[in-house]
This record gives C-alpha cells, structure tokens and sequence, in this order.
C-alpha cells in the first residue's frame, strides 16, 4: 500500500473512508473506542512504593536506621526487652515521616496533572458537515481538522487544501525555515519526513496561511510518537526558588552537622553510652537539617497553582509563579482582555452616502454589499447548535458574519455561491486580509484590514471623509475596518501581496463596539494602589486605544499614546526616556511589543505582557510573565507563555499578581517556620551538652518532634489566605531575596526564642523532678507545642488578632492534629517508651505558659516594629 503523501488528497480521504463533509459523530466516537486517545506515551510514573523507598535515599535517614539496626542487635544479645523499644520506635516514625513525604508529593503530582488537563490542547474539526471544537486528544484517523496560523498541529496529517501554509517543523527534522505546504503536491514514496510538502505534523506549528487536512495518524504512531521514548528521558526542572533554597538547606545542613559532631564528642568525653549519643546526634541532624525545603515548597507552589486555576489562571511554568507576585508593570492587549470580546458592527458607511449607517436587520442595500463582501473575507464562523450561537474564530469577524447572517446573507450559503479560490491570510505586520471570490462569473479580490494600511492602496473611493469618519468612529471607541475590492482577469496561481493589494476600489467602513469590561476598571485602580503600572498595547487604532485607555484609567494626564510607527522611529535609549510616560501603544507590530518590554526591563521592572498571535510568541518569551489568551489566543502563543488567561480578561491578571503574591508570602511564612524551629532545636542540645553535658532530649523524642511540627503545621502555613492589604504594597524589588529586609535576623532571633524557652524547661523540670527525665519530659512540651504556637505567630507581620484567629481552618487542624500527637506520648502510657515521666500539675502548667509565651513577645515585637514603621 502506497503511503499518503504519496496518494493525492481523494485518494487518502477514500482510503480513510472519510466523506468530503467530515466523519459522523459515531463513526468517530467508535474509531476513538477502538485506537484510543491521541495522545503520546508519558513517562511512566513512579509508584507509591517506589515513592516510599525514595523518602529512605537521605543519608542520614540511612545512618539512623543503622544505629537503630545496630540498638536491636545489642538488644537481641543482651537480651534486653525494653532495649527493643526505642530502634522500633525510630523506625515507627521514620515510617510515618516518610509516608507523610509521600502524600506531600502526591499532592504536587495530582496538582500539576491537573494543570496539564487544564491546559490541554483543542482541535477543530468538521464532522457532520459542522465545524467544531474538540479537545486534540479526540481526533481520530480520517477526521478532518482546520489549520490556521498560530494552530499546534493536533496529528499528523495529509493536507486537503491550502493556502500560502508554512509550518514550522524544527522539533521534527531541525530545519529553523519554516515548510512550505502544497496540498496538490503527490511525493514519490522514498520521500523524508522533511520533504513532505503535502503532510502535516503533529507537534508542529502553522506559521502562516490555512488549510484543512485529513487525520492519518495519532498518538504513538505519529512521526512525533516514534521519537516519544526521546522525550521519557526528560528530567523536571527545579524553579529558581527551590534551588535557592536547596543550596541553602546544604549551608545549614553542613552547620547542623558540624554541631551534631561536637555534641557527640561531648557526650564520649562525658562517659554517655557511645550508641545512646550516637543516635541522639544523629536524630538532631535528621530533625534539624531542612533537607525537606524544596519539597515543601513545590507544595506550597502547588496549592497556589490550584487557586490561580480557579481564578482562571492557567499557570504552565512553576518559576512563574515566584515572578508573579514582583509583576511592577503590565502590559495588556485591549480587545477581550480590557474589553469585553463582544464584538458588535454597530455602524457601516458605504462609499458615497452621506453618513454611517445603524445596523439592523433591514440594511440598506449598499450596506449589505459591504456585509456580503465583508463575510467571504472572513474565516471565522457562527453556528447554531440546538438554537445556541456559537462564535468560532475572531471576534471581529464573527461580528460582521452575524450582522451578515441577520441580514440574509448566511456565510455557508455565499460561500457555495461565491467560492474562495485563494488568500493572502492576515498577519500583524500588514494588518490586511485578502481573499480572491469567484462572484458571476467575475474574479474578484476582496481586501479588508486597517483603513490607514489600506487607504494608500485604494485608486478610487473617498478617501479624505473615509478618514474623517474612521477618526469620529474610533474617538467613539469603535474598532473600524475598511473594505475594498477590484476585479481581476485570471485566478493568480501564485497570489502575490504586490499583485492583490494594489490599485484596490475604497468601499467604506464598518465600525464596531467592544464594551470595556465592567471589572477592569476597578482591577486597574487595583493596580495603581498596589504600585503596578498598567499598560495598554493594541494593534486596534490609536484614537480608539487612547479613548478606552481614558474610560478604564490607564491615560491619565500628562501621559502619551505612541503609534508602532512612533516608536520604529526611536532609538533604544530615546524609547527609555519616554516608555514611562507612554501609558498607550497603539498600531503596534511584534518587535515593538519586544522593544517595549526591554525598555521596561532595563528600567529594573518586572514586566507581564500580553499575547494571543502566532507573532506574539517572541514577545511573550523576552517577557517575565508572557501571558496568554485562552480563548482568542493561537496555540503557539499557549506554548511560549508561562501562564494562560481562561477567561481573556485583564482582571485575572491582576488577580493573579494578588494570589503570587500571596504565594510567595506564604512561602517565605514556611520557609521562615522551619528554619526557626530547626535552630532552636540545634541549640537546646547543643547549649545543654556544653552546659551540662546532658542530653536534654532523646533520639525518639527529637524525631517525634520533627514529625510533629515539621509537615503538618508547615503545609498548613502555605494554606494561609491572601492578606487583606497585600495590593496596598508595592512590588517585591527585582534584586529582593527571601531573607531580605531583615527577615532572616528575625529567623534566628526565633530560634534563639525556642532554644531558651526549651532550655529552661529542660533545667527547670530536672531541678524541680531531680531527674534528667523530668527535665526533658518538660523540655519536650515545651519546645513541641512553642512550635506549634509559632505557627500561628507566622500567619501575619500583623496581630493575629486582627487577621481573625479562625481564617485559616486548615491550619487549626492541623494545628489540633500536632497538639493530640504530642498529648499522646505525653498521656498515655506511650510515654514510658520515649523516655517521657509524668510531672506535678503545676510543672504542666508552667510548661504550657511557656509553650504560648511566644505569642505575646510576637505581638509585642509586631507592634514595635508597627510604631517603628509609623515614624
């Protein structure tokens, strides 16, 4: 059997058993029963089992479980039956830390699995003689899919029509130049991968023209299927931060067994069981050492990436969300992100009357002629469903389709009548459509696009009114589109933009409103108090930019509008003088949205841009958050973008940048617990062991704590809502660490707090029971629970008394969670096996005012640095 690329298109679609109108709806659902889904092999997953073994890799995890294996095996020979308890206890808790490690993980996965489900590619297709659109992973061999530019090809496919296609193929056969596509093109059968001018791939990108083809392979038997083992080897990433955070987890964890070994020694020196000091030692350096940081981190990144989902934030890289709380600029598209995407033609004039004319359901005949050249320049497309409209494509032309449609004029119905023969696609850089229509007998170009692109290209028509009334219409904060037409001798078999769009017959405009979004107004007063500039950029007409601009408050006084053209004629540095002042872009091309963020970036800014068009791409990348339209934008603008916009609307992204930073508030709370609690926990031992040449607290007993105050309260502080007054502020500095601005003297002074708090607790009890258990009985309570207590203290720079104690249910959870596990081994006869006594009423009582002592400092020291900040 010859190979499609091989066959021409009528030969492929007969093989396939496709109709020239699309497969049934069943005879699709019964080939996706039977192939499955068109998706590739993902790397297989790591079982829970092999996850659990993973939490063993630590060294040091290693080296307790030796000592503990070492404790059993003294105590099978000694025949010591209370000699079993405490390596079975070790091993008890390593097991619990362990199995808390693993649902941490699966948490993350389950997170991010989610994210790709959200983010998941769409195809459209024709089946049943309708256009629709389906998720990629549905398409099954013979469906027939519509191309544009900007589309990710959804399978590989042998092309039906198409016109002036171009993709882009580098991941396939590392050519960078984009292919040239010929649907009429039949290839001899030795033919490569990359001389398939008549096939798509799937995995590639259209770059340019449109096309419909038809499906001839999915999932794992594409060309982008048969490299997939390839792509298994690819490891994750760490972000930035939980690299950071990594190297410093090495820092400390170098410092905390530099400690461990010098309370080792001590212990030898003063004659305390070699083994029992060991295992002390070793038990403090799994406790201490923050070896779990970049995990509890991807956590916390991970239940804001759930939020951000739920505000219709689609985030696809993790490092973005760090960048998104610092965002001191944004850069936004005005249709459908500012406005609504609810593209009306509420006006058209015909060349030659008088004034613009209302549209309504009984045009005027010179306004239906431009209604009906309009709508066979026009790919998108408006279908009815069971009496629901749907708008497939851009909302510009889905506007002028509807009026068409409600004047007659039905897109399907002209379009047999009229038939396309060839186009000349949009692109942002002309700003033009044109299209070549067979109309009686007569081939005739139809071109509409911008009026100033289009007016030098018109011979006739009255161009001087036609731009007086484009001027009143856009100050109106209409979108207007100019139409022109001549007739040509002979179908072009290579349409040329010279030959089509040149000495052209002016037609008129047609003007239409898309209503700024209610909600964006109040986000860009959100914006301006959380010291966030709002930008707007357009390729809509200056006027109209500049008028929106003022409605929604992003001109304001004393602030300019720049055209591309504008800004092409500035130099690098003339543009980093004004880019501050200039609040609108109007006209612009790609590379002036390039220029545009560097500007900005080499003003120290962090910036978040904007984009929905195959062009938007490198704009999108040069950017620190390059965000993407989820419904209007193509799907190679989705791929370069570090976060996806469900909703279009620009105020998502400022509720994004309120969740970021939240985020990363949260993070730092985490980050800021641990550590504080982990040197507290290095300085009672080693504080003790040089005092008293005591070990103020047991192996089991230390690792207890660590299972107590180390995951739960910790992942309930990433939990923590977004501060009330967190858009008051301005942007995180570009150069700002974590521990910046004093906040890692407070860490330590922290951890100073619990080891003193601990400590005479642990000098108190042994003075009081006259035992070193009753010492380390209360040391125990008191460091455990003053843990717990601090995460309570980490919520907020504010009172927790005005944030509400109660804000935070999970938190209290599991805040209750840690204080019953303390209780347990404290109450019960559990006790006897860690080591702990029961102590006197009032020692109880003097250890649990201790433990809530650090809530009153933190409120003191809070309200200080308040008055502080007030002077």
């Amino acid at each position: 059997m010859k190979n499609n690329f091989s066959k021409s298109a009528d030969e492929v679609l007969a093989s396939l058993g496709t109709p020239i109108n699309g497969l049934a709806e069943e005879e699709a659902a019964e080939r996706l029963s039977k192939n499955g889904p068109n998706k590739l092999r993902e790397k297989k997953k790591k079982t829970l089992f092999q996850r659990f073994l993973d939490q063993f890799k630590d060294v040091m995890i290693l080296i307790l479980l030796a000592a503990a294996a070492i404790s059993f095996v003294i105590a099978i020979i000694e025949q010591d039956l209370e000699g079993f308890f405490e390596p079975a206890l070790i091993l008890l808790i390593v097991i619990l830390n362990a199995i808390v490690g693993v649902l941490q993980e699966s948490r993350a996965e389950k997170a991010l699995d989610a994210l790709k489900s959200l983010s998941a590619p769409h195809a459209r297709v024709l089946r049943n003689g309708s256009e629709s659109l389906i998720n990629a992973a549905d398409l099954v061999v013979g469906d027939i899919i519509l191309l544009e530019a900007g589309d990710s090809v959804p399978a590989d496919a042998r092309l039906i029509r198409s016109v002036s296609l171009k993709s882009e193929e580098s991941a396939l056969t590392g050519e960078s130049v984009p292919s040239e596509k010929d649907a009429e093109a039949i290839l001899p059968e030795e033919a490569t991968v990359g001389d398939r001018i008549n096939m798509v791939f799937s995995g590639c990108s259209i770059t340019y023209g449109t096309a419909s083809a038809v499906v001839t392979a999915t999932g794992m038997d594409t060309e982008m299927g048969k490299i997939a083992n390839l792509l298994d080897n690819e490891e994750e990433g760490s972000t930035p931060l939980q690299q950071k955070l990594a190297q410093l987890g090495k820092y400390l964890g170098i410092i905390a067994l530099a400690c461990c070994g010098i309370i080792f020694v001590i212990g030898l020196l003063n004659s305390i069981p070699a083994l029992e000091i060991f295992m002390t030692s070793v038990s403090l350096a799994v406790s201490a050492i923050p070896e779990g940081l970049p995990a509890i981190v991807t956590v916390v990144l991970s239940i804001g990436v759930q939020r951000l989902a739920k505000r219709n934030a689609i985030i696809r890289r993790l490092p973005a969300v760090e960048t998104l709380g610092a965002a001191s600029v944004i850069c936004s598209d005005k249709t459908g992100t500012l406005t609504q995407n609810r593209m009306t033609l509420v006006k058209v004039w015909a060349d030659g009357t008088d004034e613009p004319e209302t549209v309504t359901l009984d045009c005027s005949e010179e306004v239906r002629k431009l209604l009906l050249y309009g709508t066979l320049c026009c790919d998108g497309s408006v279908v009815f469903h069971n009496g629901e409209q749907q708008d497939i494509g851009d909302p510009t032309e889905t506007a002028i389709v509807l009026a068409a449609h409600r004047n007659g004029l039905p897109k399907d119905e002209i379009n047999v009548k009229y038939p396309r023969l060839c186009e000349l696609p949009f692109d942002s850089d002309r700003k033009l459509m044109t299209v070549v229509n067979q109309m009686d007998g007569k081939y005739i170009v139809i071109t509409k696009g911008a009026f100033d692109m289009m007016a030098p290209r018109c011979i006739s028509g009255d161009l001087e009114k036609a731009k007086a009334l484009c001027e009143s219409m856009s100050s109106d904060a209409l979108r207007v589109l100019a139409l022109a037409y001549k007739e040509i001798s002979e179908n072009p078999d290579d349409p040329k933009m010279e030959d089509l769009e040149s000495d052209l017959h002016f037609m008129g405009l047609l003007g239409m409103i898309d209503p700024p979004r209610p909600e964006a107004r109040d986000a860009v007063a959100v914006c301006r108090k959380a010291g966030i500039r709002p930008v707007m950029i357009t390729g809509d007409h200056v006027v109209t930019a500049t008028a929106i601009a003022k409605d929604l408050g992003i001109f304001r006084e004393g602030d300019l509008s720049y055209t591309g053209a504008q800004v092409d004629r500035l130099t690098d540095s003339e543009l980093d003088e004004q880019v501050e002042k200039i609040s609108v872009y109007a006209r612009v091309s790609p590379e002036n949205k390039i220029r545009i963020v560097k500007a900005w970036q080499r003003k120290n800014q962090i910036v978040s841009m904007t984009g929905d068009g195959v062009n938007d791409a490198p704009a999108l990348k040069a950017a620190d958050i390059g965000c993407a339209m989820g419904i209007t934008g193509t799907d190679v603008a989705k791929g370069a973008s570090d976060m996806t916009l469900s909703d279009d609307n620009f105020a998502t992204i400022v509720e994004a940048v309120r969740e970021g930073r939240g985020i990363y508030a949260n993070i730092k709370k985490v980050v800021g617990y641990l550590l504080g609690t982990n040197i507290g926990e290095i300085l009672l031992v080693f504080v003790a062991m040089l005092l008293w040449h005591e070990s103020p607290l047991l192996s089991m007993q230390l690792l207890w704590i660590n299972l107590v105050t180390d995951s739960l309260p910790a992942i309930g502080l990433g939990m923590e809502p977004v501060e009330k007054d967190i858009m008051t502020q301005p942007p995180r500095p570009k150069k700002d660490g974590l521990f910046s601005h004093g906040y890692g003297v407070k860490i330590i002074l922290q951890g100073l707090l619990f080891g003193a708090l601990a400590l005479f607790a642990y000098w108190f009890g042994k003075t009081q029971t006259g035992s070193v258990s009753g010492g380390q009985t209360l040391a125990f309570m008191v460091l455990s629970l003053s843990q717990v207590v601090q995460s309570v203290n980490m919520r907020s720079e504010h009172s927790i008394f005005t944030i509400g104690l109660f804000s935070n249910p999970k938190l209290l959870l599991f805040e209750g969670i840690s204080i019953a596990m303390v209780a347990l081994v404290l109450f019960t006869p559990l006790s006897t096996l860690f080591g702990l006594i029961a102590l006197p009423g009032v020692l109880y009582l003097i250890g649990l005012g201790l433990a809530v002592s650090p809530i009153l400092i933190m409120e003191v020291a809070k309200l200080i640095e308040k008055l502080f900040k007030k002077k």
